[in-house]
């Protein structure tokens, strides 16, 4: 599995969980931790339901995609000031979500 990539934060196939571990394992304001819960969130129905052929499937990854996707600090729990709050790079982690998407729909085409 050299030189793969999956999930949003590198190769690992563990790597985001065990970040958010560390997240969960210090004690964060009740705040922090309702924002780390609503991404956590956000990535596990994107990565979950990014395939999904049902209509509940679909609907739940388009209304993650768009979230997560879609720039601007204009709403307090919009994607860019969550990151920011949580001291994460919004751009980051979309980019490395996108780069999780493209590798899956790649992984999909050769199994054909």
């Amino acid at each position: 599995m050299e030189g793969k990539d999956f999930g949003p934060f590198g190769n690992d196939t563990v790597i985001s969980e065990q970040y958010f571990d560390t997240f969960r394992s210090a004690r964060l304001e009740p705040e922090k931790a309702l924002l780390l819960a609503i991404l956590e969130d956000a990535i596990h129905c994107f990565e979950k339901y990014e395939g999904a052929t049902d209509r509940v499937g679909k609907e739940r990854f388009r209304d993650a995609e768009s979230w997560i996707m879609e720039p601007g600090n204009d709403w307090i729990f919009s994607f860019d000031n969550v990151c920011e709050l949580l001291g994460l790079d919004p751009q980051y982690v979309r980019l490395g979500l996108q780069k999780w998407r493209a590798k899956t729909a790649e992984l999909e085409i050769r199994r054909g």
